[in-house]
């Protein structure tokens, strides 16, 4: 069993930062493939960045190749996304999810979201 509780989330001004966490609870973090996604107003949730359970593959949409870094920190039992270059379109619910068997294909715990808000 895996809880996830993301933070970071906020109001930012077009070109302004923030950085996203979600912090983990459960034995099986370490092992586990860790992801952020996001659903816009109106819109289906899509990935935005993933990351293997060692932190070696990363993975990053198009849209956010570039501006957003994901990382890990296995001893704090946390995953991190660094948001940088923010656009009016990167307003979303972000949400932290994870993979247990590490496979990246069965994200089966997800935290509650947290709200990403980018004024132009």
């Amino acid at each position: 069993q895996v809880q996830l509780v993301e933070s970071g989330g906020g109001l930012v001004q077009a070109g302004g930062s923030l950085r996203l966490s979600c912090a983990a609870s459960g034995r099986t973090f370490s092992s586990a493939a860790m992801a952020w996604f996001r659903q816009p107003p109106g819109k289906e949730r899509e990935t935005v960045a993933t990351i293997s359970w060692s932190g070696g593959i990363t993975y990053y949409a198009d849209s956010v190749k570039g501006r957003f870094t994901i990382s890990r920190d296995n001893a704090k039992n946390t995953v991190y996304l660094q948001m940088n270059s923010l656009k009016p379109e990167d307003t979303a619910v972000y949400y932290c999810a994870a993979d247990p068997f590490g496979t990246g294909r069965s994200y089966n715990y997800w935290g509650q979201g947290t709200q990403v808000t980018v004024s132009s």
